[in-house]
């Protein structure tokens, strides 16, 4: 779960979806430049191989294999928190969720 502020600092796809209508990685929609170098602009939000470390959670302390989040998905979507920021999205109140 990623809130909105968080959703521009995820990567894009450099080829356009098929599927237009809630595509971030379309023209039509403002979400792919055209013309763009992709190995200038892409590169501070992917993910580096060649890096020994992983960010670990800051709740359970696992591992997160995605670049520049913080919480695992798990964790996010539990406590209907952001991955990222750890912003709260959504509230769990009301909602029965199992412990695994």
């Amino acid at each position: 779960m990623v809130c909105d502020k968080c959703q521009a600092k995820c990567g894009k796809v450099i080829t356009p979806d098929p599927w237009k209508t809630g595509a971030r990685n379309t023209t039509e929609s403002g979400g792919r430049v055209v013309n763009e170098n992709k190995a200038l602009t892409a590169s501070k939000n992917r993910f580096n191989p060649y890096t020994t470390t992983f960010q670990t959670c800051r709740i359970c302390r696992q591992k997160v294999h995605q670049a520049g989040s913080h919480y695992c998905q798990s964790c996010a979507y539990k406590k209907g928190i952001c991955a990222m920021c750890g912003k709260k999205i959504m509230s769990t109140k009301n909602y029965r969720q199992s412990s695994a």
